[in-house]
């Protein structure tokens, strides 16, 4: 038996010294294809480092400046200004989401351009830019949403805006998910939704029983009835 087991051990061992001599073999024909992988991998390392640096980094800066400018219009009420500039040192949030929308802050850009359009009474304009914003934030991003929602209510999309609502819901802020899912009731409840009214407010009951909403909350689920 032991001599069995030592044929079987310098049968491996051979097999192992074989597929080494192969995989070598392998290398060494294949060597100049190898060089030019690695080259290709070192390039693309290297160009990747060099966009960051030389033109990722620059424009986020551009555009966190830009952002700062017109933020300052924003806290004015100044939202024309905000959104369009001053021909001179600001160019505006308009400007900067489309300047700058693939990058995090011309989506912030968008956000606030929404905002403006928003509060100027300009609903088409303020959902275009609205739609635009993209975050995982958990206060901003829900906050949006729901701005976004009573835009389409002005609008008179109310199966738009009752989903953004919902959609704000799903981050379960404290303060914005009750806020949404009482105007997602509100809205089933005008289009004679009874069911997904329901469905809200008493969501509001279960899930935010300390928020301001559901104070008089009842009221609403025995008119969904």
């Amino acid at each position: 038996m032991a001599k069995n087991e030592f044929k079987k051990e310098d049968q491996n061992l051979e097999n192992v010294q074989e597929q080494l001599t192969t995989a070598g073999m392998w290398i060494e024909q294949n060597r100049n294809m190898l060089e030019w992988i690695v080259l290709g991998i070192v390039l693309v390392v290297f160009g990747f480092v060099m966009l960051n640096t030389y033109v990722i980094k620059p424009k986020r800066l551009e555009a966190s400046n830009e952002n700062a400018k017109a933020v300052v219009y924003f806290q004015q009420g100044d939202f024309e200004k905000a959104l369009h500039g001053d021909d001179a040192e600001c160019i505006g949030f308009e400007e900067i989401a489309d300047k700058y929308g693939s990058y995090q802050q011309g989506k912030l850009a968008a956000l606030y351009a929404g905002i403006c359009y928003a509060e100027l009474k300009d609903y088409e304009n303020a959902a275009n830019y609205l739609k635009k914003f993209d975050a995982d934030d958990l206060n901003i991003a829900p906050a949006a949403a729901q701005r976004l929602g009573d835009i389409y209510v002005e609008l008179d999309q109310l199966d738009k805006a009752a989903a953004c609502f919902e959609n704000a819901a799903k981050s379960g802020n404290e303060i914005i998910a009750p806020m949404s899912l009482k105007k997602a009731g509100l809205l089933y409840l005008e289009q004679g939704k009874k069911a997904q009214a329901k469905k809200a407010f008493e969501a509001v009951k279960s899930n935010y029983p300390a928020s301001q909403e559901a104070q008089d909350i009842d009221r609403f689920i025995a008119l969904a009835d």
